[in-house]
């Protein structure tokens, strides 16, 4: 028992430093490619104003949600792992 709770706790952390990471890198992909388009096409907005605008609907957006699945899909792999070999 204290090795399945020893596996989560560091299966945890290494997912929530995969997660940040990958939250991160999205978010600043995103950036750029806003600052890309304001200098191509120019707006009456200021460019803060336009990044803020367009991370506020990033946020809202699927791949926000869908960069989660970094905890969903690892646990359901090791649940299925662990079911598989003890059980099959």
């Amino acid at each position: 028992m204290a090795a399945l709770v020893r596996l989560m706790v560091v299966g945890f952390i290494v997912l929530s430093v995969i997660y940040v990471c990958l939250s991160l890198y999205s978010r600043a992909v995103r950036k750029g490619k806003l600052r890309a388009q304001w200098h191509e096409e120019q707006p009456d907005q200021s460019l803060d104003a336009f990044l803020h605008e367009g991370l506020e609907d990033y946020d809202k957006s699927l791949r926000r949600k869908l960069i989660l699945s970094v905890y969903v899909i690892p646990v359901i792999l090791v649940s299925v792992v662990i079911y598989l070999t003890n059980f099959a």
